[in-house]
């Protein structure tokens, strides 16, 4: 098999950058990322990779792709997803599917998050013999981080063995991240009975039953940070948003149903069904005089947290490769999905989270050389030597 090079580092970025692939759970912005995956497979192909396109089940338009060298289940997996947020094109100075270059950034939807991440380890691997590889090496490629996690779950749900140490490109600023907190959103649901407002007793007012929920939420909130804490995450405590809430249709009827939209952020080591579990058995106890009806219904799927041993060796190269200790964040990531397989997963990547999901989204180019220098001593240690 002829082995051919993957193009100059900047045409990759720009044609990566050009492939729509939003995903999102409003179906009128959600898009396949198909085209973005048939680019990596050809270059990655081209450059002697063996490769496989999974569709993800259910989910029309979506792949993942596994792109491997070399055998066995020791090796480096390099990972990231390739689809981008929504976006409101008239909030940016540029056009978000060109790759512009101004002030030392590359500017374009997913420069950081994370379609750059892709560019920079195909140039990391230009010129790399896979034969000589002594441990194999990975890259894998997934659809729908922004929204249902949909392909990362599709890979863990498998069951199959990719690698024993993975790097999750997301943007870091080119720093270590071993732990992250998960993510529940969960919608909860008091329905009454509407009526007149002129006399109460003629219905029985969601809204009222709300203040009820709000106020319980708010204390079981507080007693989670009273019961859980961690020093190493700037915010130290698992955090519940009060993030939307809707009830009644006019100021002369009772409220017949109200619902309300919360984030939870747990710590590693809580568990988001028991979390879940426990948020159900008390609110039905505190509407349970009401005579109201609760539902809750979770958004999606939920992201677990996220916590690789600091001994683990992944982090420890990590570390002495950027110089820096191994930090946690409130972010989350696929990370727990490929501990689920049985990797040890460290977050690293180019660029700023700061950058991610905004207007004029960039990655600094002052990342790109040494990203490109860390990804190349990563394959070295573990798949070289």
């Amino acid at each position: 098999m002829k082995i051919t090079e993957p193009p100059p580092l900047l045409h990759m970025m720009q044609r990566l950058i050009a492939e729509p692939s939003v995903s999102s759970v409003s179906t009128e912005w959600d898009q396949p990322n198909v085209r973005v995956i048939d680019l990596l497979a050809d270059w990655l192909k081209d450059m002697g990779f063996a490769v496989r396109k999974l569709p993800v089940p259910d989910h029309p338009g979506k792949f993942n792709l596994v792109a491997s060298a070399g055998s066995g289940s020791d090796g480096l997996v390099l990972s990231g997803h390739t689809d981008t947020v929504p976006f409101d094109e008239s909030r940016w100075r540029s056009d978000p599917f060109a790759l512009t270059e101004r002030d030392n950034r590359l500017y374009g939807l997913g420069s950081t998050d994370m379609k750059g991440f892709f560019a920079l380890v195909l140039e990391a691997l230009r010129g790399l013999d896979l034969s000589k590889l002594k441990h194999p090496l990975v890259i894998l490629a997934t659809a729908d981080e922004e929204s249902s996690m949909s392909g990362a779950r599709a890979l863990a749900d498998s069951g199959q063995a990719l690698g024993r140490h993975a790097i999750i490109g997301e943007p870091t600023s080119l720093r270590p991240i071993r732990m992250h907190k998960g993510i529940a959103m969960e919608c909860i649901r008091v329905t009454g009975r509407s009526g007149h407002s002129s006399n109460p007793a003629l219905g029985n007012n969601a809204l009222e039953g709300m203040s009820l929920v709000l106020k319980e939420i708010m204390d079981w909130r507080r007693e989670l940070g009273q019961r859980h804490s961690h020093p190493q995450f700037e915010v130290a405590v698992p955090t519940v948003n009060l993030g939307h809430i809707h009830g009644g249709d006019n100021p002369n009827r009772i409220c017949g149903q109200c619902e309300l939209h919360i984030d939870i952020r747990p710590l590693p080591g809580m568990d988001l069904d028991e979390l879940r579990g426990e948020l159900d058995r008390r609110l039905a106890m505190v509407l349970q005089p009401t005579g109201l009806s609760l539902e809750r219904e979770s958004m999606f799927g939920g992201v677990p947290a996220l916590e690789t041993p600091a001994s683990a060796e992944i982090v420890r190269s990590a570390e002495q490769l950027t110089g820096h200790t191994a930090e946690a964040v409130a972010f989350g990531t696929e990370g727990p999905f490929l501990q689920r397989m049985g990797m040890d997963t460290v977050i690293l990547g180019p660029g700023s989270i700061d950058q991610a999901h905004q207007p004029d989204e960039f990655l600094s180019m002052d990342q790109i050389q040494p990203g490109i220098q860390i990804i190349q001593q990563l394959v070295h240690r573990f798949c070289m030597t």
